[in-house]
């Protein structure tokens, strides 16, 4: 059976996908924390922190990704001469600032 590519992909070098991975895997562990803090009934405070954090490091992941993306997808679309990567990325900042 042929593969059907409906999705734009990109490569990474293995040191960006080790980086994101790594990030990811820390930003795992700390909901796996907090599911935890829950399930033994921590002080709301406590938790809030935590989700705090937890939230942080999801938005440090998005700018490594955004900036990533930009320096590499976007640049090379514009000296490609295709415009639409501007409209997409103007789309996704719009989508993240919901």
């Amino acid at each position: 059976m042929e593969e059907i590519n409906c999705c734009k992909t990109k490569v990474r070098t293995p040191e960006e996908y080790q980086k994101l991975i790594n990030r990811l895997n820390r930003i795992e562990g700390q909901i796996r924390g907090l599911k935890g803090m829950v399930e033994r009934n921590a002080y709301c405070p406590d938790i809030l922190i935590q989700s705090s954090a937890a939230a942080a490091a999801l938005n440090a992941f998005n700018r490594e990704l955004l900036n990533t993306h930009i320096r590499t997808c976007v640049a090379e679309g514009i000296r490609q001469g295709d415009d639409e990567v501007i409209d997409e990325l103007i789309s996704t900042l719009q989508k993240m600032m919901k």
